[in-house]
């Protein structure tokens, strides 16, 4: 799809001179632009008060990389992008007949944190983390998927709000739509439980700053791998537990980039890959929850998710 300036900073992804425009069903108009406040508490009002006038669902893919958010859009059948204060990044519009949204997160849960913070105020309830990771297990292979149902706190910054004994655990119907979409689209995928660190060298196990190798960041490394934890990456347990604790769902599906037992690094497809998870996990959970509306249900039941229709 083609690329096209809008007026207000927005990027428009659609179909270029010449082309049918896309079958999608509504308009998505932007929302009258807003001025909150700002307050010590509150810090910088300016990012929230842009994600505001971009009328998004309730649903919303968190990506880490800023980047990835037009890689999503490309994925859609209309979108607009939008660039916000301190390099994050949003987009909203429709794919597969579903209201879809994404913000960038930047790394580390501090940043996811302050994210997070913006949307919950605007009334979005569920979640999903589309990042990259590196796996803990000589089979699993580079541009594989891995969605982590559970995650070891390591993040630094959910310990400031919660005892550590507290989980982090996700949605266990974000988890189901993850994987019921990962395993349709035919993509190699395993679900487990993950870590998240608040370091990417050291806390990782990896040499860090000027080479320093640290005695800690081995011993987790070691501890995790004996624990059968599938991958380290840094913001999903973060997510896990500020959702859990407001209330919220939330799930995470990661490209696996590098292998930390045979050393090998790679993309190779599976951040496509991953943002077409997430982005079909939207459409079923947002199908499954007008049924459970209709049906008068409180969870997700094996009649509630069969057969899976369109909007």
């Amino acid at each position: 799809m083609a690329l096209r300036p809008l007026a207000h900073g927005l990027t428009r992804f659609g179909p270029g001179p010449g082309l049918r425009p896309p079958d999608i069903r509504g308009v998505f108009p932007m929302n009258a632009p807003v001025r909150t406040k700002a307050t010590a508490d509150t810090g910088d009002s300016r990012r929230h008060d842009l994600l505001a006038t971009l009328n998004l669902p309730r649903y919303v893919l968190l990506p880490g990389d800023p980047d990835r958010v037009k890689v999503m859009a490309e994925q859609w059948q209309e979108a607009h992008v939008v660039d916000l204060p301190r390099g994050y990044r949003a987009a909203v519009g429709s794919y597969g007949g579903v209201h879809i949204g994404a913000v960038s997160t930047s790394i580390g849960a501090p940043s996811l944190e302050i994210i997070l913070h913006d949307l919950f105020r605007l009334g979005i309830d569920t979640f999903i983390r589309v990042g990259t990771t590196g796996a803990l297990r000589d089979d699993i292979k580079t541009g594989s998927l891995i969605i982590n149902d559970a995650s070891v706190r390591l993040d630094g910054t959910t310990n400031l709000y919660v005892r550590p004994e507290y989980p982090a655990a996700a949605s266990h119907e974000v988890t189901f739509a993850l994987a019921d979409a990962a395993a349709t689209l035919g993509h190699d995928y395993r679900v487990g439980t993950g870590a998240t660190s608040g370091s990417f060298l050291a806390g990782q196990g990896r040499p860090g700053v000027n080479g320093h190798k640290s005695l800690e960041g081995e011993r987790i490394f070691e501890e995790m791998k004996r624990a059968e934890v599938l991958n380290f990456e840094m913001e999903t347990a973060a997510l896990f537990t500020l959702a859990r604790l407001s209330g919220l769902r939330a799930g995470s599906v990661c490209s696996v980039i590098a292998n930390r037992m045979t050393g090998e690094w790679g993309d190779n497809g599976g951040i496509l890959r991953a943002c077409q998870t997430g982005a079909e996990a939207i459409r079923r959970l947002t199908l499954w929850d007008k049924r459970k509306t209709s049906e008068g249900v409180a969870s997700l039941t094996a009649a509630t998710v069969s057969p899976l229709g369109q909007a």
